[in-house]
């Protein structure tokens, strides 16, 4: 069976992107926002990885990883977030916050895909 990717990102381009990347290895699953992504959670839904935005509306990527963290059901989905900016700093403030990791857009949907199966093999 296929392990499923929750993509949560306001961007449609990049939603595209990674449900076109990624579909041919995983299920993706793709949301506009944090709040779009923690409601299909909430249904019982169970993904093996989420790769999500920081910058977004509604419920930017901090607010859902405080959110995910925060929850018994949640906690331990490894998340991969992705970030427009560049700053070490905000690394190390989503790391600290939960985070498995952290890449900053545009990046190499390979790469990616690596940093994805690398998470998954530990889990």
């Amino acid at each position: 069976m296929k392990k499923k990717i929750l993509v949560i990102d306001d961007e449609l381009s990049i939603r595209m992107l990674l449900e076109n990347f990624l579909s041919k290895t995983y299920d993706v699953i793709a949301k506009s926002d944090g709040m779009e992504g923690l409601k299909w959670l909430e249904l019982g839904n169970m993904p093996d990885l989420i790769v999500a935005d920081i910058q977004m509306p509604n419920l930017d990527g901090y607010e859902l990883i405080k959110n995910l963290k925060s929850s018994g059901f949640f906690k331990d989905i490894p998340l991969i977030m992705l970030s427009g900016i560049e700053s070490s700093q905000e690394k190390v403030k989503c790391l600290k916050l939960g985070a498995s990791d952290y890449m900053i857009k545009p990046f190499n949907p390979e790469e990616l895909s690596i940093r994805i199966e690398l998470l998954l093999s530990r889990k």
